[in-house]
């Protein structure tokens, strides 16, 4: 198996010029989108998860589209619609989700059925309008950020659609250090016009299938089933991890071996990507809210209560 991780090392680097300080970050969002993944982003306004998603587009060579999801957003705005011309005939008006790399902004600010209108996107790769279904382009992936559950104007996301969602990361606020070369990067111009492109997009199609064939043994999916089953099981938590999030596991690990090189899954792939994939999908019980215990803590507990299988390379 072909594994060359140049193309994303350099495309670290360029994401690197205007976002610094978040590598880690940077790292799961590019992991996700090997593992054909959609990611969501939640945090307050103004540290730039925007920018991550154009930096990104500009990295890999992504047709980018951007939609803010204000509440008089309608579906068709989403998927399009068919348009009646003056012939008797109609036209198919494409919406905004018809690119490679649509980023959803405050998803958690619309309607409803707005926000319904993205899951058989997300989910099949195609839109369906007036009983006729189009192919959306290859790769596609969403990007979607939400206000924290609060502020003004927002509602929660239904567990069906953030299902849908491989991980859900959070930026933050940046170190003291980080921020002073935020604005010593700004003084003279926009860092984002120095983005070039690192991977092209055929370059990133193949390296998703090569993720698709990297190897998991059989001892890392009893690893994954198990821990997937105690979250099931928690006292601390009302609705554990869902079939469709097992499948995220694998698909993120086998992303996270192949990043680091690797032609096959460890447990420590499963680890470091186990909390991005499985927090958002869980619900904590009201005894532990009661108790104050916070959802980090109840995946640490999961992860230490499962023992991981020791792996040994045959000679």
């Amino acid at each position: 198996m072909d594994i060359n991780n140049s193309g994303l090392d350099q495309a670290v680097r360029e994401i690197k010029k205007v976002i610094v300080g978040k590598d880690e970050i940077i790292e799961k969002v590019l992991i996700a989108i090997l593992a054909k993944g959609h990611v969501l982003i939640e945090d307050i306004p103004g540290v730039g998860k925007t920018t991550l998603a154009l930096a990104l587009s500009r990295v890999l060579q992504l047709d980018y589209r951007r939609m803010q999801f204000t509440p008089d957003v309608l579906p068709s705005d989403v998927i399009g619609f068919q348009m009646y011309t003056g012939d008797g005939t109609s036209q198919y008006r494409p919406g905004c989700v018809l690119c490679n790399l649509f980023l959803a902004d405050e998803i958690n600010r619309t309607s409803s059925k707005t926000q319904s209108a993205l899951l058989e996107v997300m989910e099949e790769g195609r839109v369906t309008v007036d009983g006729v279904t189009r192919e959306l382009p290859k790769p596609f992936i969403v990007i979607a950020t939400q206000n924290p559950i609060g502020s003004v104007g927002t509602q929660l996301l239904p567990e069906s659609q953030m299902d849908r969602f491989m991980v859900r990361l959070s930026m933050g606020y940046p170190d003291v250090a980080s921020e002073i070369a935020l604005l010593k990067d700004r003084h003279e111009g926009n860092p984002l016009d120095q983005v070039r492109q690192a991977v092209t997009r055929q370059e990133l199609i193949g390296m998703q299938q090569v993720v698709e064939m990297v190897y998991i043994h059989d001892a890392v999916y009893d690893y994954i089933a198990r821990l997937v089953q105690k979250t099931r099981e928690n006292s601390a938590l009302a609705l554990g991890v869902s079939p469709r999030g097992t499948l995220s596991i694998a698909n993120m690990a086998k992303a996270m071996a192949f990043r680091k090189g690797r032609g096959y899954v460890i447990p420590d792939d499963v680890i470091d990507i186990f909390e991005a994939v499985t927090a958002h999908r869980m619900i904590l019980s009201p005894k532990a809210r009661v108790n104050r215990v916070t959802m980090e803590e109840a995946v640490g507990q999961i992860l230490s209560s499962v023992s991981a299988p020791r792996l040994v390379a045959k000679r």
